[in-house]
């Protein structure tokens, strides 16, 4: 088996009354990006990416959102899953990088606590994730402050 690489993209509408997280990271802002789980747009397009990478499909397929057992999900669980899948499938992730969408809030002070917290549910070392933070410069629902999307890649490695 050689390397694989997987693709994933998530945008949610920001609402007022939850929190918003983004990468495990709760980030202080007036709006949370509505929802079946948390939300977290940087791990679901990240799952999506591993998921995507291994051969497995994507969150729907494993983790619908018509399905009550995942309302309120942390999305972190659902990136664990993700990576045993594919560990499952004899891959394991070589590395990552995920970026966010937003014009607000500023996140650059929150993207080494995104990385950590998400090598973590992959239980990759920190050094194999990147995260950044990027603006639309006023263009789209992200530019207008509507909503917040993350886009990811994940290169997967056969296990040795």
């Amino acid at each position: 088996m050689s390397l694989r690489i997987g693709h994933g993209v998530d945008a949610h509408r920001l609402v007022e009354g939850r929190p918003l997280v983004l990468g495990g990271v709760h980030v202080p802002f007036d709006h949370g990006l509505m929802g079946h789980s948390d939300g977290d747009v940087a791990a679901h397009a990240l799952t999506d990416a591993v998921l995507g990478a291994a051969g497995l499909g994507d969150m729907g397929r494993h983790f619908p959102s018509s399905d009550e057992q995942w309302r309120g999900a942390d999305s972190l669980d659902l990136l664990r899953r993700a990576a045993a899948m594919a560990r499952d499938a004899g891959l394991s992730v070589a590395s990552a990088q995920v970026v966010v969408i937003a014009t607000e809030p500023r996140l650059a002070p929150h993207v080494d606590t995104m990385a950590a917290r998400l090598a973590a549910a992959l239980g990759v070392e920190v050094d194999r994730i990147a995260v950044s933070a990027s603006t639309t410069d006023g263009l789209g629902f992200a530019g207008r402050g509507d909503g917040i999307a993350a886009s990811a890649v994940a290169l997967l490695a056969p296990i040795s």
